[in-house]
This record gives C-alpha cells, structure tokens and sequence, in this order.
C-alpha cells in the first residue's frame, strides 16, 4: 500500500489541449514544456571482461556443453520448486537422462579415486617382488635407444601439459580470489545505488508536483480571457457571413451617399451650363455683329483688304455654340428620392450591427462566469491532491522501511564480507597445497629427465650407469610414488568442483543468459500456490496483474522507471476515476446555454432603405443624352484659334484704323474664351465625372442591391439557427481545451514516471551484480580450476607409465646380458663391451681390461 499511496499522484488523466491569442478569433495550440525530471547518477557499471583467462573459462564450458548439450530441463525445475517429489521421482529417468553427461564423468572420477590407490599399493607391492619393473635387469634389444628416447620426449610433452594445467590452475585459483576482493565494491556500488533510488524519489515526486502549477496557470489564463478567447472562436465561426454582409451594407450606403452628391452635381452643372451657354450666345452674337459692322467700312474695299476682309466675313458663322444643355432631362425627381431614402441612417445601423456581433464575446464572459469560477476552483482541488499526494506519509514509511532493510543488508554484507575472505584465504591455501602438490611431481619428473638426459652414458652399460643418470631415473620413481599418493584426492577435489561447478553454469548461469531462469520463475503459481504471477502478489496483493520477473528485468535495464517496471498505474484505476477532472470540466461547461438570436446584424429599417433604393429611378436616366451633349466643344470653333487667326490676318492689313479695330474684336474674343469658354469646359468635365458615377451605381442596381439584403438574411439566418449549436460546439472545444492543459501535465508526468521517475537501474544492476558475483566471479574460477587440475589429474596415468619405462633406462642396473664366446658373435668386429647386439643370457658383466 506504500507503492500506491507512492504513485497515486498520476490519479488525475484527462486529454486534449490548447491555447487562444488575442483579437476574436483562435489560436494555434501551444504546447507546454515541463522541462526534464531531475535525473540521478548511478555508480555501477557492470562490464565483466575476464581478460586472457577468458580463454580458460570458454574451454570449460565448451567441454560442459559436450558433456550436457541437453536443453533446460525447466519441467523438472519447476517440480523440484513445487516440491511435489513424488511426480519429481517418477521422472527419474528424465533426471538420468538430462544428467547423464555428468553422471558417466563422475562414476570415470569415482573409479579413478578408487582404482588409484589400489593400483598405487599393487603397484608398490609388485615391485617389491621384482616385477612391474622392480627387477633391476635390463634386456638390451637394439632398439634401446630409440625406445628411450620415445619415453624421454614423450614424458616431456606430458609434462608440459600438466605444467600448463598447473599454470591455469593457479590462475583460476589467483582470478577467484582476485575477484572476490572485487566483490566489496561492487556490492557497495549497488547498495549505493539503490539508497539513491530511494533517496531522489521524493525529490523527483515534488518536481511533477510543483510542473502541476505551469498547467494551472495556462488554464487560468485561458479562463480570464474566456471572453475574448470563447467569444473569439464563436465570432469566427461567424464572421464569414456577418463580416462581408456588414462590409456589403457600408458600401451600399457609401454608394447611395455618392450618388445624391453625383446627382447634385449633375443637376447644378447641368443649369449652369445652360445658363451659361445662354450668355456665350448672346457675347458672340454681339461679337459677330461688331465684326460684321467693322467688314462693311470702306477700308475693307481696298485692294489689299478685300481678300482679308472677305475670309473674315466667311468664318463670322462659326462664332455660335455647338453644345445645348437646355434641352437635357433634369434630375430633381431622382434627387428628391434619393434624400428620401437617406433619411434612413444607414451609418448607424450597421454600426449597431458591428456592435452587437463583437459584443459576442463580453455575453458570453457574462454567462460563463460561475462556470469559470467553479473551473478555477476544480483545478486548485487538483492541485490540492497531487501536493497532498506527494506529501503522502505512506511514501515516506515505504522509503523509510526500504531504507531501513537496505541499510541491514548492507550492515549484514559488511560484517560477513571478511569471513567470505577469511574463508577464500584458506580456500586459496588449499588450492595452493594441491598445486604444490602437483608442482612436486612435475619436479621429479623434470629433474628426473634433467638428470636422465645429461647423466647418461651411451657407452656405459646398465650395470655401470652413472650416478647421475641413476639419481635420475630414482626421481622420476619419486615422482611416480607422489601421483599415486595425490592422484586420487586431486580426482576428488577435481570431482567435486566439477559437480558443483557444471551444474550451477548449466542449471543456473546458462538459465540467465537465455531467460530460462526468468520464464520459471515466472511459470504460474509456481512460488505461491495462491499467487498467479509472483511478483505482483506480493508487491500489489493483485496477483492477476501480468507482472514477471523477465518484463521487470528487462524495463529495468532499459532505464525505466519503477512504474513502468511493475504496471503501477493499475493502482490509479483501483482507487481513482483517471478521467474525472476532464469529465467535470466538459459536464461543467455543457450546461452553459447562450442566446445569439437577439443580434440584429441589419434592422428592417436600413434593408428596406436599401430596397427604395433601388426605385429612385437613376437608372432611368438617359445618360446617352448626356454623353453625347458632352462630347461636343463648347463652342463651333476654337475660340483661341479665331482669335489668333484673325489676329494674324489683321497684322497683315495695312496700319490703320482697320486694323486697330480687328485687333480690338481679337482682345474681345480672347476674353469671351478665357471668361466663358474655359469655365464652361471646366464645368462639363464635373458633369462628365458625376454622370460616369451614377451610371456605374445605376447598372445592375436592383442585382447589387439584392446580393446585400441576401447576404444579410443569410448571415441574420445563420446567427438566428445555428447560433445555439455553434456556441455549445465551441464551449465543448474550450472546456477540451482546459482539460488538454491537465492531460499535458499528466501524460509528461506519467511519460517521466515511466522514464525519469525512480529509474529501476539498480535493480537490474543487482541482478547483473549477482549473475556476475556467481557465474564470472565464482563459477568460471571454479570451473576455470577444475578444468586445469582435471587436466593434470588425468595427465597423471601416462605420465606414471611412462615414467616407469623411462626409469629403467637411467637407473643402474643390478644385472646385465653377457655373452659367453665372443668369437662366436656373428659380428666380429663388434666391441666386446657392445652387448647391445649380442645374444643375451642373464649375467653379471664381464671384467674386461681398461674397465
């Protein structure tokens, strides 16, 4: 219960999440950061390299496997744990079979222990008799030398490999003890480690607390500003309609607006070109008639006027207007109706329109106002139960006790750590002594070749070897009585540690290795009769839970954390409702109902203004008419250009009173042009402009109207229907929203509870720490040693046969093979001390000169 009151602070799951701008309409979602859960640093590292007597362990264990390739007996491990004895020994067969291997060398080491001091005192007893080699008489065969030579070299290879077994033996016995001084700190790492574990946990439980505030105060935020945020969303869900059909309205009203000031312009410039007009008539009729006047003197009669005169006369009829405004169709009436329609104010409606649709969000701040405080309220109860949590004092009694049992383990290993040392230096001694025991064989035997090899004498005979030679042939003797006295308690010690040895790398480190080791203790009420699955029994009192001791390993060295490692948030769907917060939230914020339906985007009023419009009857002007009066000039010739031109004639008539008076109608017509005729010209253009206006108001009118008002109704429509559910889908989207900030806030602290949180690291370490204490520490060592001293214990046999052989030709000889007729030899020119190709009898030697 300590482990849940520990992890109950992930109680509060809920999903979705996002965040709002400013202005009416929503923002992108926001994800928030948390940062990383303090993170803790681990001192052990288990990288177990055994170096060059790696080589030594593969060999062991390449011989285990030949020994028992047979495949993990997990059925019958799983009896022996059930202690169900009775179906265990009917499978003895099974047992024989998977042990067989192990069974055939122990019964070859138990007759070999047996058999040896038997053989030894047989042996010994034999000689004594003079058999077995005993007889101090040696045959001379013509092969002697290379028979000696055979033992000598083969005597020397086997002793070479005990020498190597020897070496290995020792330093398998040196690795172990090497290693167990290693143990200490090892141990004491994990330890370490794990008091860390229990020690951050807190201190990482406190950060998620305290990240809980970053989620709070977004919520927050968001709830202040649920005006402008809500009413934001709900706006643009609207605003594609209202906006155009209010933007639609205003240039409609600007454009009835333009049209009176066109229409007025139109009606004014259209009076004052015809009054004008008028007086232009009447000022070139007075010019015309005093120009006609001045042609008739007498003057013009000359011979060098007459032609002027006359071209004069000729163009006095193109002093006349062209242009008739009088007879253009007025506009009053249009006009009039126009000023009727803008006595609506169209201005002040579609403000009142704008002003209702963005009073949107301030209706919906006022309605959701209890809501946002009951909100505001659950989310600092939330707050409330994640600090209370990590306050819990069941996490504190679960690290105190951990603490406490850790701290007696450690105490526990400390104080019986120098008696495992204590008793692996008398092991070490033990080991040492066989080996000195095996060293003194390979003395003799290498002495006794030593002092074979540089004492013999090929022209001695065997009666008459040398003191040398005989001390070697009696140390090898020496030798051979040591391997009989040893040989059998060396099988015994190799026997036994082979036992132990084999069986715990093949039933227990090659178990590690594949997982078998992990699937039985996983196999189903296997360790608990009541318990399903173990572990979860008895960490969760929920047995059911599929909780192994393989997924809890291989999570734990993955770097994950204890609540990944065991499925702790079971406990959370035990005791708490993980979507409540969320559920209260959107329960909470559903009951809101908002009422849009008294937003008018356009008044009755301005739409059916803007229908008269449409009857005002603009488009009904004849703007043709219009057109065409425009396009002509003002007047039927350039004024400018009559004046010039008749300037110019009069400046070729002679100087006189004639041509002073032609000069004054030039100064009149200039006048009339620069007085009149410009302003005039000036005038039409403001008529042209207005005209050009109002028939591009006029075309299409009623269509362009008829776009507004349906746009309009079709945004007052929407609003009018659709408002309700639009409003509850939006309302459903922020109170998701509110919620996402929790479940951000959850799942980063589950995702850290599963990744950061008290990281199982050690736990994985002390199984490691264990798997290398036992099987690379303990097991290679001791199959490492058995393995080497199985080596020499079997190297032993040879080496005892021959090194008896060998022996008999290096020690002197009691008797000898003589011959009795030398002239008889076949061979007489053969040395009479060579009795090596003669015909033997048993004798003592001859007495030769010069012996």
């Amino acid at each position: 219960m300590a482990i849940t009151a520990t992890m109950l602070i992930l109680m509060l799951c809920s999903r979705t999440g996002s965040e709002s701008q400013p202005r009416s309409y929503p923002i992108e979602t926001e994800t928030l950061r948390f940062g990383a859960v303090p993170a803790v640093e681990y001192e052990t590292n288990i990288n177990y390299d055994p170096g060059t007597i790696g080589f030594l362990f593969q060999m062991a264990r390449t011989f285990l496997h030949v020994v028992q390739p047979n495949r993990f007996p997990r059925e019958m491990i799983i009896e022996i744990i059930k202690q169900n004895y009775e179906d265990f020994l009917h499978k003895y067969q099974e047992i024989m079979y998977y042990e067989i291997g192990f069974i055939i060398c122990a019964a070859l080491g138990i007759v070999f222990i047996l058999i040896m001091p038997v053989l030894g005192l047989c042996f010994c007893m034999c000689r004594c008799c003079d058999n077995c080699g005993g007889e101090l008489h040696q045959r001379q065969k013509k092969n002697t030398d290379c028979r000696r030579s055979c033992f000598a070299t083969t005597l020397f290879i086997i002793t070479v490999i005990i020498t190597a077994g020897t070496l290995c033996v020792f330093a398998a016995n040196q690795n172990l003890t090497n290693k167990i001084k290693g143990i200490k700190k090892l141990v004491n790492h994990n330890f370490q480690d794990l008091h860390a574990l229990l020690d951050y946990a807190p201190t990482q439980l406190n950060y998620i607390s305290q990240k809980y505030g970053i989620a709070k105060e977004k919520a927050y935020s968001d709830i202040n500003n649920i005006g402008s945020i809500l009413g934001g969303k709900v706006n643009a869900r609207f605003e594609k309609d209202v906006i155009p059909a209010l933007e639609g309205s205003f240039k409609m009203a600007r454009a009835i607006e333009e049209t009176k000031e066109a229409l007025e312009k139109l009606s004014t410039s259209r009076q004052t070109l015809d009054k004008a007009t008028t007086k232009l008539q009447e000022n070139l009729s007075d010019v015309r008639s005093s120009l006609n006047n001045t042609l008739n003197d007498a003057a013009c009669r000359a011979s060098n006027a007459v032609a002027y005169c006359d071209g004069i006369r000729d163009s006095l009829d193109s002093l006349n207007i062209n242009a008739s405004f009088s007879q253009l169709q007025g506009v009053d009436s249009e006009l009039a109706n126009v000023n009727d329609v803008l006595k609506t104010d169209f201005e002040d409606s579609i403000q009142k329109g704008h002003s209702a649709f963005n009073e949107i969000p301030a209706m919906l701040e006022n309605e959701t106002k209890s809501f946002s405080s009951d909100a505001k309220i659950e989310l600092h109860e939330i707050g409330e139960k994640i600090s209370t949590l990590t306050q819990e004092g069941a996490i504190d009694d679960f690290i105190h006790t951990s603490t406490v049992y850790l701290n007696l383990a450690q105490q526990y290993f400390l104080q019986y750590f120098p008696y495992l040392e204590k008793y692996d230096f008398y092991r070490w001694l033990a080991s040492v002594a066989l080996c000195c025991a095996v060293i003194l064989i390979l003395t003799f035997n290498y002495l006794g070749l030593l002092c074979g090899l540089c004492g013999f004498d090929e022209h001695a005979s065997p009666t008459t070897r040398g003191c040398v030679s005989n001390t070697g042939g009696n140390l090898l003797l020496a030798g051979v009585g040591i391997s009989f006295i040893f040989s059998w308690l060396l099988m015994l010690v190799v026997l036994a540690t082979f036992i132990a040895g084999g069986n715990v790398e093949k039933l227990a480190c090659q178990s590690i290795k594949d997982n078998n080791l992990f699937k039985v203790l996983d196999t189903p009420y296997l360790l608990n009769s009541q318990w399903k699955h173990f572990l979860s029994g008895l960490l969760l009192s929920e047995h059911n839970l599929n909780i192994t001791f393989q997924s809890v390993y291989s999570k734990c060295h993955k770097n994950k954390g204890l609540y990944s490692a065991f499925q702790l948030h079971h406990l959370l769907e035990d005791h708490v409702n993980l979507s409540e917060p969320g559920t209260y939230l959107t329960d909470k914020f559903a009951n809101i109902h908002v009422n849009l339906s008294n937003i008018v985007i356009l008044d009755e009023e301005a739409k059916e203004g803007l229908r008269n419009f449409t009857n005002t009857g603009i488009d009904q002007i004849n703007f043709t008419a219009y057109i065409i009066e425009l396009k002509k000039s003002v007047t039927m010739v350039n004024l400018h250009t009559f004046a010039n031109d008749l300037e110019a004639k009069a400046n070729a008539l002679p100087a006189g009173a004639l041509a002073n008076a032609l000069r004054g109608h030039t100064n009149s017509v200039r006048e009339i042009y620069k007085q009149q005729v410009i302003t005039l010209e000036q005038t039409a253009n403001v008529l042209n402009e207005s005209i050009g206006k109002l028939q591009n108001t006029a075309a299409n009118l009623k269509i362009k109207v008829g776009r507004v008002i349906h746009a309009v109704e079709s945004a007052q429509n929407l609003i009018n229907n659709n408002s309700s559910d639009i409003v509850k889908q939006e309302i459903q989207k922020y109170s998701e929203t509110l919620s996402s900030y929790i479940t951000d806030y959850l799942e980063w602290g589950i995702d850290s509870m599963n990744n950061a949180v008290a990281v199982c690291k050690p736990i994985a370490n002390a199984v490691d720490a264990a798997d290398v204490i036992l099987c690379g520490f303990i097991v290679d060592s001791l199959n490492g040693f058995w393995f080497g001293l199985g080596c020499c214990t079997v190297f032993l046999i040879p080496s005892i046969i021959i090194a008896v052989k060998l022996a008999k030709f290096y020690r002197r000889m009691d008797t000898e093979d003589v011959y009795d007729d030398v002239q008889n030899i076949p061979m007489k020119t053969t040395p009479s001390n060579d009795t090596l190709t003669r015909f033997p009898r048993a004798s003592a030697p001859p007495k030769l000169p010069g012996w």
